[in-house]
């Protein structure tokens, strides 16, 4: 909803009103409602605002409360209000226009630094309390708003993105090594362990889950949430559980629908975006409004390589979504004119530092400028459904049955099971065995799986210890554990790196297209309700993910809700839409090898060998294969490296 921005300082010295202005000047590339600065001799507070919501109209933003002596800049949306205004006892006649900046004021007033104990939305805001002469901020649980800041002795200064702090003296773009580091070594999307560090050394973030405190001098962060299943719901039927998950995720969706934009959504052809959107589409046909979505397909002379389990192109699913569910303008983009190639000096651009996701970045980035084209506010999806609403792993819950040694359960089970998807009881034995003792099966089978290649330089990686750090903190190295399923999942509520890249993208791009993506399965009702239901829950008679399957009954087509064959896979298509610049492509790949600087950071024989296999026989099915990736992250960082030095 904003750009934030501000620059404190510790001793006496008046504050240079030019270096505010020249860091709002660097906001100035992105859309804008409005533009507001306040300031005394010791702050300066920006907001360049983006009016998402109705009570955001307007709204004077950076706000300071003369009679509490408090000050806000925001980058805020509140989802649980109505809440909040009865706990403040805030009178009626003011609730409906009031912006939530003012709400986190009211509630900062009321508990200080418990604030974000009460809070539900994706927000970063920072606070001046003139009274403590101090400045208080924080980033939501899962970090869906960014927040970057710089310290010296002098001065403390903070914004929504990294490029504005540059503005400042004596700030540069001196590279951090262990980001690097950790970035090149992580087989996953993830970029970096370190949740308070950036890629430059003296720019650091507010970490999800936390807030910041900024006095006298010093700077401290504190985790104010941590995640984790708490007492089992102990309801009487799957009907209660059903009840209760519709009551819940209807009022994460509904808070999320609060624009005087329009409403849009990514949509699949899978359980989470397609709940996401039923839900969606009910309540606004109440209020007569529509709800556009835009799902992402292939090109029309792709050729589907994936597995039999897999589908590249979800149309068939998702119009059968669409029909059932009534009130969508559905759109099916394939966006020929894009590859994982032709966007990443965009997506440099962008981010403000390398990235990972290159199978997604041309659709994500497409579906983006046509939401933005189609006046949509709010861009729903279901990203984090995985872990919330559908969770229910039914080869690893059968795992979990096996050691505990319930094999009548567990025969039932597999025996529904396998006929549900279509394959023979032995099979899913075979999987659920290697699942429950996965020691015994690499012992058996040691080189069944190939590992994610060490691309790293190996005096770059002595250097920083980065894979002693990294396994300190149970990353796998090579790209192909078959980890507990439970485990990976409390990582994900419980480890905070885990959340920060999601966030980073969708701040960024929201600020470029004045449009903000809000993800229902991601609210803190709904990951709490989900963490406490039994696992029985989530599977039972051969059934995966049945929760949310049973729940979204009337609300979804058999077709997406009881289909237990097949699931959606995006940018399959990646490799056919770069062979016409397959040639420049293997080109600068060679001669990126060759780089000094980038030598230091890489393996460049690895490199090397990589280009060698590929280079004469580009496949569809490589867009996933461990080399391939090692190349498109190779020269995603080099394109990085060499934006850096142009700056």
């Amino acid at each position: 909803m904003s750009a934030i921005a501000g620059i404190y300082h510790f001793n006496n010295e008046p504050i240079n009103i030019e270096q505010g202005e020249e860091i709002m000047k660097a906001l100035q590339k992105f859309p804008a409602d409005d533009v507001q600065i306040w300031h005394n001799e010791r702050i300066f507070f920006g907001c360049h605002s983006q009016w998402i919501t109705p009570e955001s109209v307007g709204e004077q933003l950076p706000y300071y409360d003369y009679e509490k002596q408090l000050l806000i800049t925001a980058d805020v949306i509140i989802d649980n209000r109505d809440e909040l205004f009865e706990r403040l006892q805030v009178d009626r006649s003011s609730r409906k226009h009031m912006p939530d900046s003012k709400l986190i004021l009211l509630a900062y007033e009321k508990w200080g630094e418990g604030v974000t104990n009460y809070l539900i939305g994706d927000f970063a805001f920072m606070i001046w309390d003139a009274r403590k002469q101090r400045l208080f901020g924080a980033r939501d649980f899962s970090g869906t708003r960014t927040l970057y800041f710089y310290k010296n002795e002098q001065k403390f200064a903070f914004s929504t993105i990294i490029e504005p702090l540059f503005s400042l003296p004596h700030i540069d773009k001196k590279l951090n090594e262990q980001w690097l580091a950790e970035f090149i070594a992580i087989p996953v999307t993830s970029d970096s362990i370190t949740t308070d560090e950036t890629v430059y050394q003296q720019i650091k973030q507010l970490p999800p889950s936390h807030t910041i405190m900024v006095s006298k001098g010093k700077v401290e962060l504190s985790r104010y949430s941590t995640i984790v299943a708490g007492e089992k719901l102990k309801l009487k039927s799957n009907h209660e559980y059903e009840e209760a998950f519709r009551e819940v995720f209807e009022k994460a969706v509904t808070s999320r629908l609060r624009t005087h934009k329009q409403v849009g959504a990514h949509l699949s052809g899978g359980l989470d975006s397609g709940s996401v959107v039923s839900f969606a589409a009910r309540a606004l046909q109440e209020k007569n409004k529509k709800i556009k979505s835009y799902s992402y397909v292939p090109v029309v002379e792709f050729v589907d390589w994936t597995h039999r389990y897999r589908v590249a192109n979800e149309r068939p699913f998702i119009e059968s979504t669409v029909h059932y569910v009534g009130n969508i303008s559905d759109q099916y983009l394939s966006f020929p004119e894009l590859s994982p190639l032709s966007v990443i000096d965009d997506w440099i651009e962008t981010m403000e530092m390398p990235y990972k996701f290159y199978e997604n970045s041309y659709w994500l980035k497409g579906i983006y400028e046509h939401a933005s084209n189609d006046g949509v506010g709010i861009l729903l999806n279901g990203q984090r459904g995985n872990w919330t609403i559908s969770w229910g792993h039914a080869l690893d819950f059968y795992a979990v049955l096996l050691k505990r040694f319930k094999i009548l359960k567990l025969s039932r089970e597999i025996d529904l099971y396998s006929k549900n998807i279509g394959v023979k009881k032995s099979r899913t034995w075979k999987f659920v065995s290697k699942k429950a003792f996965p020691a015994l099966s690499s012992f058996f089978s040691p080189d069944e799986q190939q590992h994610f290649p060490v691309w790293i330089n190996d005096e770059f990686a002595k250097r920083t210890n980065v894979f002693e750090k990294l396994e300190k903190q149970g990353i796998d190295l090579t790209g192909t554990s078959i980890s507990n399923v439970y485990q990976i999942r409390n990582n994900q509520f419980q480890q905070v790196h885990f959340w920060g890249l999601n966030g980073t993208i969708g701040t960024k791009l929201s600020l470029r297209y004045s449009l903000w993506e809000r993800d229902p399965t991601n609210d803190l009702r709904v990951v709490q309700y989900c963490l406490n239901v039994p696992e029985d829950q989530y599977v039972q008679n051969g059934v995966d993910r049945s929760l949310i399957r049973r729940s979204t009954k009337g609300y979804l087509p058999d077709k997406i809700r009881l289909n237990q064959r097949s699931r959606g896979i995006q940018g399959a298509d990646g490799v056919n839409r770069m062979l016409n610049s397959w040639e420049p492509f293997i080109e600068e790949l060679k001669q990126l090898t060759t780089d000094s600087t980038l030598s230091e950071l890489i393996n460049p024989k690895i490199v090397h060998d990589s280009i060698e296999r590929i280079k004469n026989s580009p496949k569809p099915e490589m867009i996933y294969n461990f080399e391939f990736k090692v190349l498109m992250r190779t020269l995603i960082l080099y394109r990085f490296l060499k934006h850096v030095e142009r700056r």
